[in-house]
């Protein structure tokens, strides 16, 4: 198999895919290295393709014509962060990244493509293996996300419910 079939392998595997696929995994499957399936990917997003790197691995992005993006800003202490993000999934949003204002390197944007509560957990569990913080410790804990939700109702009931609990950032 030369380069070129085995992008177009990779390709197919993840479009096909529901769940995240690893470099690692991926490396293992074609019999090369985690570091030429990095380049393989770089490639294909080069080349147009809507490939996502999420902390469990890649994803193909889906069009989403029929669901609405938003930004949201919060805040609140590294111990509700769990809370937080089990109320934006439990609501029926996707969690898509988290964003903070660094004041020497301006936005820093972090792929989160949280959809669950096992996604949560999976990304909790991570952090903590890692001994990671999240990025929001860097603003005293404001920072936006982007989600997914179905209708505008969706979107209103989360804001509602980060708005009761205090995490709605919304001083002016």
């Amino acid at each position: 198999m030369n380069s070129h079939q085995r992008r177009d392998a990779i390709l197919k595997l993840i479009q096909q895919g529901d769940i995240p696929i690893s470099a690692s995994a991926l490396a293992k499957q074609f019999h090369v290295s985690r570091q030429l399936i990095v380049g393989d990917i770089a490639l294909l997003r080069a080349q147009g393709c809507h490939i996502i790197a999420t902390p469990r691995g890649y994803l193909y992005e889906q069009s989403a014509s029929d669901q609405t993006v938003k930004t949201i800003a919060v805040c609140h202490r590294s111990e509700e962060l769990n809370d937080e993000i089990y109320t934006i999934v439990d609501l029926g949003g996707a969690l898509l990244d988290v964003i903070v204002e660094h004041p020497l390197y301006g936005e820093l944007r972090g792929s989160l493509h949280i959809y669950s509560r096992y996604d949560a957990d999976q990304f909790f569990n991570k952090l903590a293996d890692k001994k990671a913080v999240p990025l929001s410790s860097l603003t005293d804990g404001i920072h936006l996300h982007t989600i997914r939700v179905h209708d505008e109702a969706c979107y209103e009931r989360i804001l509602d419910a980060l708005r009761v609990k205090g995490y709605l950032y919304e001083k002016g």
